[in-house]
């Protein structure tokens, strides 16, 4: 099952997926575009609303969280992707960001991308080249049949992102009507850190308290997500300037670090002087990066863990 908007606002991307599995398992995720605007909007407590929809809670209701996790999906399409060789390696499927966000299918992509990269490989080893930059990779992918897919959906989150209305009308014409074959090309205007309104712009959103059956907190969720850090290792998440989430984020923002966050990392609490400080509680990170991504300072820097911490999924 996929679904797109609700519980979302018309004019915030994401939807969600709804698989069923051996067992009696079900894996359900719910996708929210990170151009969204009203800083006080939740991704993790968006997810939490979702499973109370009717369709899904009977589904749902009755059985066992048993795993937990949360990433940023590279889904921006033919017109985000970066370089994708240097010398000694390539990018290759969603690393890269060959996902097909339109037809939320990327595993295709991914096995294609790497047979281009090891036939580019390939070559170079046969012709005794050593750690240069494998250029016949992008040159075949520009005329793969991907390539033409990928080009077809290339104006997929562009729509989206004017709204859920508006969007499915034009993506249905471009791609149903007219099979992605148009003379425009839409680009994309800004990053998603800069979309963030100033709270005194928006509504606050106030979130029903989880009922630990159906809906959850975020701290037993990461529980489950099996994350593990080393004590006393070097903090691979810190500031730029540590002034900036109180002095700008918080009072701009209501301190969005606070709820974009899926696992609870960043949380704003008093001192003993009743001041405002950021804590950050770095163990709990699931590696998803959306701070890397949403914080509208760009002041997070995250950095890959000592040690090769972090979540892990065996059953996801």
């Amino acid at each position: 099952m996929h679904t797109a908007g609700w519980p979302l606002e018309n004019d915030t991307y994401g939807g969600s997926f709804l698989y069923h599995m051996d067992n009696n398992q079900v894996v359900v995720g719910f996708v929210v575009g990170l151009g969204y605007t009203n800083p006080y909007l939740s991704p993790f407590e968006e997810f939490q609303r979702y499973k109370t929809h009717p369709a899904i809670r009977a589904i749902l209701e009755g059985g066992k969280r048993v795993s937990y996790g949360a990433r940023a999906i590279t889904a921006g399409g033919l017109l985000s992707l970066p370089k994708l060789v240097f010398p000694g390696g390539a990018l290759v499927g969603d690393d890269a960001g060959f996902l097909n966000a339109s037809r939320i299918k990327g595993s295709h992509a991914a096995i294609k991308t790497g047979m281009l990269a090891a036939e580019a490989a390939f070559e170079a080893v046969q012709a005794g080249r050593t750690s240069d930059e494998l250029t016949a990779y992008p040159e075949s992918f520009k005329t793969s049949w991907l390539h033409t897919e990928l080009h077809r959906a290339r104006n997929f989150k562009q729509w989206m992102s004017k709204g859920l209305y508006l969007g499915t009308l034009m993506v249905g014409i471009e791609q149903k009507l007219l099979g992605g074959n148009v003379p425009w090309t839409l680009h994309h205007q800004h990053s998603d850190h800069e979309m963030l309104k100033p709270a005194s712009q928006c509504k606050p959103i106030v979130y029903p308290k989880p009922d630990g059956k159906l809906t959850f907190d975020r701290l037993s969720s990461v529980f489950i997500s099996n994350t593990n850090h080393e004590e006393n290792q070097p903090a691979h998440l810190t500031l730029k300037d540590p002034s900036v989430p109180v002095g700008v984020n918080l009072r701009t923002y209501a301190g969005p670090e606070a709820r974009f966050c899926p696992a609870g990392v960043y949380e704003f609490v008093k001192t003993e002087q009743d001041e405002d400080r950021l804590q950050i509680n770095a163990q709990n990170c699931v590696h998803c990066k959306t701070c890397d991504i949403k914080d509208p300072t760009q002041n997070i820097v995250w950095v890959t863990p000592e040690g090769g911490g972090g979540p892990n999924y065996p059953n996801m």
